[in-house]
């Protein structure tokens, strides 16, 4: 069995990989520094759930900082790779504070290579975003696309940590693996996402709020295929980018019907001025990942939805108070 340094453990995606490396009897060194992007509550959750497992050690760090990552090199001897998916994420706040997401995505992303180079890991693996594709991407969206136009702080962040990975790749042979992830969701989800926020605002009788007309779209993703397609991408490949995405696309007005059906209780909407830093659609074109990786989403819309709501329900003296921006 193998050794994995996986960074924001307590984050949605990156507990859930931790989980399913666990499952496989691997042993995982998780860093997280449990910050406050969003209601910390949800990322003690999660991280409990992983300190009960056996082969899992945590080490609170900030991978930005690069004394904290240094002080890491011990519990990575002998590690097969490093997982980056500590990230600032999030379009719209990104334009608020740009400085704080290039010091996570992308000095933290430097400081790990770094690590890996000095501790001799050879395979890095980088968590990035449909976001990079910009306004006009095709759709559904291959990796060939243009993503030199990113249209928000978050994404040009990305592609710059990207672009570093590339550089390392060249300079000192070491196996890159970038996922780009679309819209994600399910269990223990992030609650600055729509999933998330319509669950808790149709179960407990709140407004719902939509940002335009609700016709915008998503390709959503369900974690455990995430968490899946992240594993498979850890075979070696040189340097390698794979879209991460969900077969079925929904609008936003669409989710919040099923959520409904599914909650048993009507939403009391009030529509805003669409965000400019919003992406009108996303939908990836997967036949990269199928070819090389041979992953392809499972979980259909109304089973992922259903488990996010029996979550919610199951969960609900937390998940009821679990602020959601």
């Amino acid at each position: 069995m193998s050794k994995y340094l996986v960074t924001g453990a307590a984050g949605f995606i990156a507990s859930r990989v931790c989980e399913a490396l666990l499952d496989e009897g691997h042993q995982v060194v998780g860093v997280d520094n449990l910050n406050d992007a969003y209601d910390p509550r949800i990322k003690e959750y999660r991280l409990n759930l992983l300190l009960e497992r056996e082969g899992f050690c945590f080490r609170k760090a900030d991978i930005s900082d690069r004394q904290q990552v240094d002080s890491l090199e011990e519990d990575v001897q002998g590690a097969s790779a490093v997982i980056n998916l500590a990230a600032r994420a999030g379009v719209r706040s990104s334009v608020e504070d740009p400085w704080l997401y290039y010091a996570t995505n992308l000095t933290g992303t430097l400081n790990l290579l770094e690590l890996c180079r000095r501790t001799g890991i050879q395979k890095f693996l980088l968590a990035s975003t449909s976001s990079v594709y910009g306004e006009n991407a095709p759709i559904p969206t291959p990796e060939s696309a243009d993503s030199d136009r990113p249209l928000q702080p978050y994404a040009a962040s990305k592609k710059a940590a990207e672009i570093l990975a590339y550089s390392y790749h060249y300079l000192h042979g070491l196996d890159v693996s970038v996922v780009r992830y679309f819209t994600v969701y399910g269990p223990a989800g992030r609650p600055d996402m729509v999933m998330f926020r319509f669950c808790q605002w149709v179960a407990e009788g709140r407004t719902v709020y939509i940002n335009g007309d609700g016709t915008q779209s998503r390709g959503f993703t369900h974690v455990d295929d995430i968490a899946r397609g992240t594993i498979l991408a850890l075979q070696p490949v040189g340097y390698e980018v794979f879209n991460l995405g969900g077969h079925e696309q929904m609008t936003i007005n669409e989710l919040l019907a099923l959520m409904e059906r599914l909650i048993g209780k009507k939403a009391q909407i009030v529509r805003l001025p669409r965000h400019p830093a919003d992406m009108l659609t996303n939908y990836a074109d997967v036949t990269k990942a199928r070819q090389m990786l041979g992953w392809e989403p499972k979980v259909g819309l109304h089973e992922g939805v259903s488990s996010l709501v029996d979550w919610y329900m199951d969960n609900r003296e937390l998940a009821s108070q679990v602020l959601t921006p």
